[in-house]
């Protein structure tokens, strides 16, 4: 089996298959926030809570927060599974695999885009599975490097506030940042500045996990429920994330706090 020579250093096969929980439970901790936000966000579309602010104060950071937090570890689990795929069958033709999961997810983006323009939930161009799966395969030359993703990272960043400022009279370059006025899309997630937060989760995987494993010291929480919980649904945060929705609005038709019209 070989190893696999990564910006921190020499990756064992023992160390590269590693598998740290704690990423899986901050992505079950990001999968939480997402579908309480959801959830308020039915409440204020169905007038069940009217009066709740989504676009400003604390539910707007709170989304921006679980927005960050979910899209840089795509980051650092892309250093990862990087390494662990590296070590099990070494780096020839490894890309096409990446490209491959890429398109995948990047497909049922498409397939959200569909079905949220055939039942009438408004529309999404690009939303956040269009940035993951775009980004899985354009992020393949940047997992061995650390800090050029960083530098990578503030340029999108800076690129963001000058893009946010611009507006075109088409939905074609939305995909990049540009939008037309108004844009209400439900799900929006634009290469400009959004792919840089994933290469800042790049720079974080390169950091925090060297050859020697982790690059800090932990204590194993592993083994605790909640802990546990959180892990179970960051390992499935895929397809809670395509069934969540569905079966909020279930739910409350099911209480009576909605009616769905059917």
């Amino acid at each position: 089996m070989p190893a696999v020579q990564s910006a921190a250093g020499r990756i064992t096969p023992r160390q590269a298959i590693q598998r740290f929980w704690e990423v899986d439970a901050l992505r079950g901790v990001a999968i939480v926030m997402m579908v309480i936000f959801h959830l308020m966000w039915d409440l204020w579309a169905f007038h069940v809570l009217p009066d709740v602010v989504l676009w400003a104060g604390f539910w707007k950071y709170f989304q921006r927060t679980t927005a960050t937090l979910f899209i840089m570890l795509v980051g650092v689990s892309l250093t990862l599974s990087y390494r662990r795929a590296a070590a099990k069958q070494g780096t020839d033709g490894l890309y096409l695999k990446f490209l491959i999961r890429g398109l995948r997810i990047f497909g049922l983006g498409m397939v959200v885009t569909v079905a949220t323009r055939l039942f009438g939930m408004g529309f999404v161009d690009f939303g956040v599975l269009h940035l993951i799966g775009f980004s899985i395969a354009a992020a393949y030359p940047f997992l061995r490097y650390r800090w050029p993703n960083l530098v990578l990272w503030a340029v999108f960043f800076a690129a963001g506030h000058f893009v946010q400022q611009q507006h075109v009279d088409t939905r074609w370059l939305v995909w990049l940042g540009w939008t037309p006025i108004p844009y209400l899309p439900v799900d929006f997630f634009p290469i400009i500045p959004w792919f840089g937060v994933v290469l800042l989760g790049v720079f974080l995987g390169n950091t925090l996990y060297s050859q020697n494993g982790r690059a800090f010291f932990l204590p194993d929480l592993s083994t605790w429920l909640p802990v546990r919980l959180l892990e179970l649904l960051g390992r499935r945060s895929l397809i809670i994330y395509l069934v969540h929705q569905p079966i909020l609005l279930a739910l409350l038709a099911l209480f009576g706090l909605i009616d769905l019209g059917l």
